[in-house]
């Protein structure tokens, strides 16, 4: 259900592969799991500097939840299964490192909404993207409603939601909602290129800015500024900012030591 390739010499950049192809990545419990038992794992890997999300062929990203799997699926067992999607956008969310969706093809339900999850997405220009939940008697209920409203602004997310429309990559950029649009089949290259650029800031000052933004985002500036100075005044005294000064004078890279 999932591919999982480490990339990098010391595999620092991990790269997740939604591998059902034949029903255009469609999420049925099973991948989920799955995706859930690697995210809390990969959580504590210390190596670890960026996280790559996409889906198999260049059909779809994710077409969302396998609607073959839930006709008929009960209530309980609905339930259940939700438990484990709210559990992974909270993880994918407030992951430790970044995360980015490389979107190919469709980004649908809850496709868009676990591309919304991520830090930030590369859509291929064939990329469509659609939280369709209320043409199906339901809410988007990964995330979508808040992080889409955070991504394009309160109206034009209420438009989307409510309507069920679909948008293009083109708009899906000129709304703020993509980061870039590169030629089809180039999305999860590209998402890679960032990935080991990346991996060349200091990790504890990459982790410490996702914090800093995600948690300050929610809160009013003061707030928000007392958090970025907590992490700067700890990253003052650490080794690695000691060894970026020295690299900077010594012109050569700086070799991290997480610490």
């Amino acid at each position: 259900m999932l591919k999982v390739e480490f990339l990098g010499e010391n595999d620092e950049i991990l790269v997740v592969t939604l591998n059902r192809p034949e029903v255009l990545n469609a999420m049925n419990t099973q991948l989920l799991e799955e995706r859930l038992e690697l995210f809390r794992e990969q959580a504590y890997n210390e190596s670890l500097r960026c996280v790559v999300i996409t889906g198999a062929g260049d059909k779809a990203f994710s077409t969302g939840g396998d609607l073959k799997e839930r006709n008929g699926m009960s209530n309980s067992n609905w339930r259940r299964q939700h438990q484990i999607i709210e559990e992974l956008v909270l993880l994918t969310r407030d992951f430790p490192v970044p995360v980015i969706a490389a979107v190919e093809g469709y980004a649908l339900a809850g496709g868009c909404e676990l591309a919304l999850s991520a830090d930030f997405i590369i859509a291929s220009e064939t990329a469509v993207f659609g939280l369709s939940e209320a043409l199906r008697g339901i809410l988007p209920g990964g995330g979508g409603l808040q992080n889409l409203s955070r991504a394009i602004g309160i109206r034009r997310a209420k438009e989307l939601i409510y309507t069920g429309r679909k948008i293009n990559a083109a708009l899906a950029y000129e709304w703020g909602m993509v980061n870039r649009v590169v030629p089809k089949g180039k999305a999860l290259e590209t998402a890679i290129e960032i990935a080991k650029e990346i991996t060349e800031s200091a990790p504890m000052a990459v982790r410490a800015a996702k914090v800093s933004i995600n948690k300050g985002s929610d809160t009013d500036f003061h707030t928000a500024y007392a958090l970025d100075i907590a992490a700067y005044n700890l990253l003052v005294t650490s080794e690695d900012r000691l060894e970026g000064v020295a690299a900077f004078n010594e012109k050569r890279k700086p070799k991290w030591k997480n610490r």
